[in-house]
């Protein structure tokens, strides 16, 4: 009974993670739309904003683009006036990736309710489940992270 307990539990989850998937990447187009960008270019304004300036070759191992593709991004968020290369402050061979602030501080208002949902969701749930939920959303970013390494071969 428990293999086929477990078994059906694992089939929800994998049901759940695709609706949860597909949300998430409709409402992260959503809010890039607003600023004329795509999910991609926002969620790595996403990742300067959590890390601070990175390397166009930090920039590639954490979205799991190719190192091309990652230029091409680079240059389009340029473009548009949300980041900027600038020279490394101990390395003068490297550039930095870095975010205008002021420009990405326009797409907070487009978060605000959707931290209010999750802060009004996680009340239905206890501490200790809450640390479940994120110590699964951490194992599952990585393995996501690596299988798009693998699809793009970086």
């Amino acid at each position: 009974m428990s293999d086929e307990k477990r078994a059906e539990t694992l089939g929800r989850l994998m049901a759940v993670g695709r609706e949860h998937s597909g949300v998430t990447v409709m409402f992260h187009s959503a809010i890039a739309a607003k600023q004329g960008l795509n999910a991609t270019e926002e969620k790595t304004l996403d990742l300067l904003e959590r890390h601070g300036p990175l390397t166009a070759k930090d920039l590639a191992r954490l979205t799991g683009l190719a190192p091309a593709s990652v230029t091409g991004l680079v240059d389009r968020l340029e473009s548009k006036g949300f980041a900027r290369r600038v020279k490394h402050p101990t390395d003068k061979r490297r550039v930095l990736v870095e975010l205008d602030a002021d420009r990405v501080g326009e797409l907070a208002v487009f978060f605000e309710d959707w931290a209010r949902d999750i802060v009004e969701a996680c009340e239905e749930f206890s501490t200790e489940e809450l640390d479940t939920v994120v110590r699964f959303l951490a194992v599952m970013a990585e393995r996501q992270r690596a299988a798009a390494a693998r699809l793009t071969g970086s």
